[in-house]
């Protein structure tokens, strides 16, 4: 497995396809939701600042994203906005997710902010109490249709 921090080749279309291949089949989304992953992320990746921001991908030999996660400060003012969080199955229950965690909220923290947010899914509760776990708690509820199908989002903040 290699360790990529900011842009590398393929690294946002495979993380596109690691996101649109787990929630279409396990959430019923669609092309929307994978376009507005793949457009967003590569928009975070081009203007990154490494002094505040952070981003960690896990690849194959073969160049395939095994998993991301990403912490963008500059699309909220003022907050710490945890992003593109996911690992495939293979990686999953292993630590790796829980140590990329603490170590975007230690970033966070160098960096400044004193809260971070995400928004998730009802339903999730392996991430759920992860989330938890690292001090994240729930702070609104909000039930939507724009993924295709209707959900329930959360948004989780966690003071730093």
């Amino acid at each position: 497995m290699i360790l990529v921090e900011g842009w590398a080749p393929g690294v946002i279309g495979g993380v596109a396809a690691l996101h649109a291949l787990h929630y279409a089949d396990r959430h019923g989304f669609g092309a929307f939701f994978e376009a507005k992953v793949a457009r967003e992320l590569g928009e975070f990746l081009q203007r990154m600042d490494p002094a505040r921001d952070f981003f960690r991908a896990a690849m194959a030999q073969d160049g395939r994203v095994l998993g991301s996660i990403a912490l963008d400060t500059q699309d909220m003012p003022g907050v710490a906005h945890l992003r593109w969080f996911i690992l495939d199955g293979a990686l999953r229950g292993q630590g790796l997710g829980r140590a990329w965690l603490a170590e975007a909220l230690a970033a966070a923290r160098r960096a400044g902010f004193e809260r971070c947010v995400l928004w998730t899914l009802d339903g999730l509760d392996a991430a759920a109490a992860l989330y938890a776990r690292a001090g994240f708690v729930e702070v609104e509820r909000v039930r939507a249709a724009q993924w295709g199908r209707a959900v329930t989002e959360l948004r989780l903040e966690a003071a730093l």
